[in-house]
């Protein structure tokens, strides 16, 4: 028994060779590959080494609420760039780079033909393969108002039948002939496939500021397949969370839509603009209320959040 042990402490004594240090070493590199692979797919690690989610602000000549759009994403955690569309037909930026693509509010091209046209068609005939591209990779986008109207006047929401084919639902103009400034309360529809609106309960309570919001589909089988689909994810409502006509359904659509999104739930489109309720002192009766909580804040640390646990 002793000269067993004595022999077992030579061979621990031994110099290792060269190719028992490699044999080690690489299998050691292994392991810790494994694990810090591991740990990546942990989101509050992903957290904690500061994993930096960017984010592309779209913009072109009339947008006008970028860097709000950018505030928001910032106090999320992003890391933001307002990229001109320029920039992306010209090659200088790639959206490959970002993770999540916002296309905010405004007037682009001062809404000459119709809100959001013309910017929809630049990206339908100009970078139609650059996001169709970004979609396959899972990534995110949301418009908002200005950026609702291109989504769907390129074709690429609601999406049922893939992206940029012909448009089969509308933002028109309001039911009151006029521009529409004014807060709404909106319900996050039970069941739909939205990841931005993932986890909201409670009724969201937002401004709209738009002259071309009402949503209309096509045909009563577009309205029934996004609907069945789970699809429709805002709804205008009153107080009690009950479906109302004017004011409370501000522009008019049909079944009170504001806010819809493809059959990923990836891509969100809203006519609301949660980048105006960040600070409980944007609320219009912040004073009055003992606890005002900032609700647009939900939506972008939704997206934020998902992008650093599954991308």
């Amino acid at each position: 028994m002793a000269e067993k042990i004595n022999s077992n402490l030579v061979l621990l004594n031994s110099p290792l060779t060269d190719e028992q240090l490699y044999f080690i070493s690489v299998l050691l590199f292994g392991w810790f590959i494994d694990i810090f692979n591991c740990l990546l797919t942990n989101h509050e690690f992903r957290v904690f080494l500061g994993v930096v989610v960017k984010v592309a602000i779209l913009f072109a000549a009339g947008t006008n609420c970028d860097s709000e759009t950018a505030y928001a994403f910032e106090l999320a955690g992003a890391k933001v760039d307002l990229v001109h569309i320029n920039q992306v037909k010209t090659k200088r930026k790639s959206l490959a780079n970002y993770a999540i693509l916002a296309i905010p509010g405004g007037f682009t091209y001062g809404d000459y033909i119709a809100a959001g046209r013309i910017l929809a068609a630049e990206l339908k005939f100009g970078l139609s393969e650059d996001i169709e591209k970004f979609i396959r990779d899972d990534k995110l986008i949301i418009g908002i108002c200005n950026g609702f109207q291109v989504l769907v006047k390129a074709g690429i929401l609601p999406g049922n039948d893939g992206y940029f084919k012909d448009q089969t639902v509308t933002l028109d103009a309001n039911d009151s002939n006029r521009y529409e400034d004014r807060w709404v309360y909106l319900k996050n529809v039970k069941g739909n496939r939205c990841l931005f609106t993932n986890g909201i309960e409670a009724l969201l309570y937002m401004p709209v500021a738009h002259a071309e919001g009402k949503f209309i589909p096509k045909n009563e089988k577009i309205l029934k397949q996004i609907k069945a689909n789970g699809q429709v994810v805002l709804t205008y409502v009153d107080e009690q969370g009950r479906k109302a006509g004017y004011p409370y359904n501000p522009n008019g659509s049909i079944e009170n839509i504001a806010g819809i999104c493809d059959p990923t739930g990836r891509i969100f489109g809203l006519m609301p603009h949660p980048e105006r309720f960040l600070q409980a002192n944007f609320h219009p009766h912040w004073h009055r209320q003992a606890s005002v909580e900032p609700q647009g804040r939900f939506i972008y640390q939704n997206a934020v959040n998902y992008v650093r646990k599954n991308l």
